[in-house]
This record gives structure tokens, C-alpha cells and sequence, in this order.
């Protein structure tokens, strides 16, 4: 089995690790059942959050009898130490538990340091100090926060986004991570479903052994599919393997909706993850998916967007969102009319 080392946590844990954000659209009998099939099979790393509903509680309704063998990361979207507070009582509760290994302050705007005047970080270290938390962690989708979390030397760990569509800075933070014995927590391994081959997805996240990846896991396939890996790992030496990935770097890499969803809510009502980034999605999934008359109404609201930059402002990857929905539209029109084929 070949595990990770979370820099100076100490934390070392098999290289799959369970990302508990899609169990909350499962029943709780079906997410318990995900749940303790990765445990058995030597998964011992779950991350969870207070946004993600109802996440929380089902990891403490499947797991709290275990509690001592896993590590349990979450996170608090609070801008207020009150609200900081809250949400880790919140957790503390729901997950059945007395502490959270990695408490991560989830996709701040800026960098909580001591002294900023939000009292944020300020709490986590209280929290610390009472026995809490563990360890102190921060995640992000903004590059320049998390370059900035990583120099501060205030986080034991940092989350963000890291696949095999990542650029020349992705990677620099990676290595900067490892060179600074501060822990990687790699996010969004499959691109928010854009890359659709898991062992490709598996074999680059090897490359990197301080990375540790989280594996968002809804469906029993799935997960089983990243436990065949913990005994036969793919390698990036495997020819097909190079082939899916110069493959979909041709195609993807660039401006490309990554699926976050910091852009919502839209005025319009306008699913912005899903149609700005539905040229990609029909074309590397059965398209009959994307055709039907609820996919087809769904693009067609993009027409009734109010050009207000609401979107676009709160981007963190700087795209142009409302270029990227009209270009997504004609394409997807054109698909319609059969003058694309897919």
C-alpha cells in the first residue's frame, strides 16, 4: 500500500483518501455503507466540511465507533471568529467526535494570519490550544492565497485543486509544499468530472509523493475503482495511460469551467457550472445525457443573463464567465442543429 506523509502533521495515511462532499446526495444507510467499505479496505483519510449539508453527520453516524484509527479534515466557511466557533461546535457535534485532526478554513478570500483584525486566526489557535483541532489547514482555489498560505508558514496544510491539467505554478506550490514540510491535500483529482479515465487520474497524482489526493466518492463503482489501486497502482510509464493524458491536456487545458461553484448563486438562476463548461461534458460523456429537455432549458437560461459580472468578479480562476456561457450556448445550438457532431 503506498501512503503519504502530510509534511510535519505526521499523518500518514494510504494515498487514496475519501472526499465526503457528493455522499450528501445519498441516502445515509448508502453513504454509511461507502463510507465503511473505504475504511475496510484501508482508507483512513476523510474530508468533509460544514457546506456540504448533511456530509458531516453521516461520517459520524458511520464512523464515530472507529474514530481513533481515521483521520477526519472540515472545514468552516466563516468569516467571524463567532461564526468560526459555531461551526466548529457544529462539526464537533455531528461528526460524534471531541476533535478534528485537520481543521481547514475552507476558500477564504484572503489569508487568515494573526492580527489581521478578523479574530479568525486567532480562534484556530484556541481551539488548538483546548484540544480541538490538531493541526491547522487552509484550502483555496485562488492561487495567489494559497502561495501566500504556504510562505506564511501559519498552516500545517493546504487543500487546492491538483490534476494532470495543472500548469507550471500548481506544481511549483506542490513541491514549494514538500520543500516546507507543510501538507498537500490535492482537490478536484478528476477536474470536477471533466477527466473521466480514474486511473490516469491516480497515476499523475503518484508522481508527487507529498500529495495526497481526496477522491469525491458518491457511487459503490467508483470507490471501487480507487480501492483496486491501493494493490495494483497505475503507472505513468503505462503507454495508454500517457496517451489519456497528452489526450486531454490538448483538449482541456486553458479556460476551462473547473465546476467550483463560487460563481453562484446567479441572479439568473443560471447553472453555471454545469453550462459553462458543457461543451467539454458532451463531448467525454454520452451526449444523450446532455440532450434531453431539461439540459436543453438549462442552456437555453443562459440567454437570460443580465450581464451584471457577478460571476466573473467572483471567479478565482479569472475567467471571463460570460463569454465562456455564450460560447457554451452557440456551441451547444449548434449541436442541436447537427451542424456539430459529438
Amino acid at each position: 500500500m503506498k501512503t503519504v506523509t502530510l509534511g510535519r502533521t505526521g499523518i500518514t495515511v494510504c494515498k487514496n483518501a475519501f472526499g465526503a462532499l457528493p455522499i450528501q446526495r445519498v441516502s445515509a444507510e448508502y453513504a454509511g455503507k461507502l463510507l465503511r467499505k473505504a475504511f475496510a479496505a484501508g482508507v483512513t483519510f476523510f474530508d468533509t466540511a460544514r457546506s456540504y449539508t448533511d456530509s458531516e453527520e453521516k461520517m459520524g453516524l458511520a464512523l464515530s465507533d472507529v474514530r481513533e484509527k481515521i483521520f477526519i479534515a472540515t472545514k468552516t466557511p466563516s468569516t467571524t471568529a463567532e461564526g468560526f466557533w459555531k461551526d466548529l461546535e457544529t462539526s464537533l457535534r455531528l461528526l460524534k467526535t471531541d476533535y478534528i485532526d485537520i481543521y481547514q478554513f475552507h476558500n477564504p478570500a484572503f489569508c487568515p494570519k494573526p492580527g489581521d483584525g478578523t479574530g479568525l486566526y486567532e480562534a484556530m489557535e484556541e481551539a488548538k490550544r483546548q484540544g480541538k483541532i490538531r493541526f491547522i489547514g487552509i484550502t483555496n482555489h485562488r492561487l495567489h492565497v494559497a502561495e501566500e498560505a504556504v510562505e506564511s508558514g501559519l498552516y500545517d496544510t493546504l487543500q487546492f485543486p491538483f490534476c494532470y491539467l495543472a500548469g507550471d505554478r500548481d506544481i511549483a506550490l506542490v513541491n514549494r509544499c514538500r520543500e516546507l514540510d507543510m501538507g498537500f491535500i490535492s482537490m478536484k483529482g478528476l477536474s470536477g468530472g471533466l477527466i473521466t479515465n480514474s486511473a490516469a487520474a491516480y497515476a499523475w497524482q503518484d508522481r508527487f509523493p507529498g500529495a495526497l489526493p481526496i477522491w469525491g466518492v458518491q457511487r459503490e463503482s467508483e470507490l471501487d475503482e480507487f480501492l483496486s489501486y491501493i494493490d495494483n497502482p497505475p503507472a505513468m510509464d503505462d503507454p495508454e495511460i500517457m496517451a489519456v493524458i497528452e489526450k486531454d491536456r490538448k483538449e482541456l487545458v486553458g479556460s476551462f469551467c473547473r465546476s467550483c461553484g463560487y460563481c453562484l448563486p446567479c441572479p439568473a438562476n443560471i447553472n453555471i457550472p454545469q453550462c459553462a463548461r458543457m461543451s467539454q461534458l458532451i463531448r467525454r460523456s454520452p451526449s444523450a445525457g446532455w440532450l434531453t429537455e431539461e439540459s436543453q432549458a438549462m442552456m437555453m437560461n443562459i440567454e437570460n443573463c443580465l450581464e451584471c459580472g457577478q460571476c466573473k468578479s467572483k471567479c478565482p480562476y479569472g475567467l471571463d464567465t460570460p463569454e465562456l456561457l455564450k460560447a457554451n450556448l452557440a456551441d451547444y445550438k449548434d449541436i442541436l442543429a447537427g451542424k456539430v457532431s459529438v
